[in-house]
C-alpha cells in the first residue's frame, strides 16, 4: 500500500473554487478544531471519508452536506462494526489497487455491512483509517436518559390528546437539550446531537 496520497484534482467549496480571496478558504485543522465550517468541529475521520468519496483524478466538492452524509455513514458503519481482528475485505483490497478507486471502496464498505460481515467491516474501515468507535459511542448520563423518555412520554400523551402545542413545546424543549427525536411505525427513537 502506498505511504503517502497526494489529490491532484481542484478543490472546491460549496460548488466555487477554494480561494482565499472569496472567503472560503479552509485548512484541515481548522476543520477539526473550530467551527467555522458548518458550525462545528468535524472529526478526522469524517474529514477523511468524505475526501474517499470523490477518486483522485476528480474534482472534491467540499460541502457541509458532503460532511454531515459522511458523517452518517460512519455512523451506521460503526454501529454495525465490530471489532477489527480479521483482514480487510478483499475486493475493497482490489479497488484500491485499481488505481486508487476509492469510490468501489466505499462503495465494498456499504455491501459489508448490508451482509453483516462485522469483523471486515471493522478491519476494512481500519486500514482506511476510518475506524473511529469512540466517535459514536452512546454513553449516556442515566438521568438525562430518564429526562428524556419521559419527556417522550409527554409529548406522545399530548399528540394523542391533539395538544398540538404542547406536543411542539415538547419538541423544542428537547432540541434545546440537543436531543434529535425521530417519530416512526414504531414508535419515538432519540440520539444527542454531536
Amino acid at each position: 500500500m502506498a505511504n503517502v496520497w497526494m489529490h491532484n484534482g481542484f478543490l472546491q467549496v460549496e460548488g466555487e473554487k477554494m480561494s482565499k480571496s472569496l472567503g472560503n478558504f479552509f485548512t484541515i485543522n481548522e476543520l477539526l478544531h473550530t467551527s467555522n465550517f458548518g458550525g462545528r468541529a468535524w472529526p478526522g475521520a469524517v474529514l477523511r471519508l468524505a475526501m474517499l468519496r470523490t477518486h483522485y483524478r476528480q474534482p472534491i466538492d467540499f460541502t457541509v452536506k458532503a460532511l454531515e452524509e459522511a458523517d452518517a455513514a460512519l455512523r451506521r458503519f460503526h454501529e454495525a462494526a465490530g471489532a477489527p481482528d480479521g483482514a480487510p475485505s478483499e475486493q475493497l483490497l482490489e479497488a484500491l489497487a485499481d488505481d486508487l478507486n476509492t469510490p468501489a471502496a466505499i462503495a465494498e464498505l456499504h455491501a459489508l455491512r448490508a451482509a453483516g460481515k462485522r469483523d471486515r467491516l471493522a478491519a476494512s474501515l481500519a486500514l482506511l483509517g476510518l475506524y473511529a468507535p469512540e466517535l459514536y459511542a452512546t454513553t449516556v448520563d442515566p438521568a438525562l436518559a430518564a429526562k428524556v423518555e419521559a419527556l417522550i412520554a409527554a409529548r406522545l400523551e399530548a399528540r394523542r390528546a391533539k395538544n398540538w402545542a404542547e406536543a411542539d413545546r415538547i419538541r423544542d424543549e428537547l432540541a434545546a437539550m440537543d436531543v434529535a427525536i425521530k417519530d416512526g411505525k414504531d414508535g419515538t427513537t432519540w440520539e444527542l446531537r454531536r
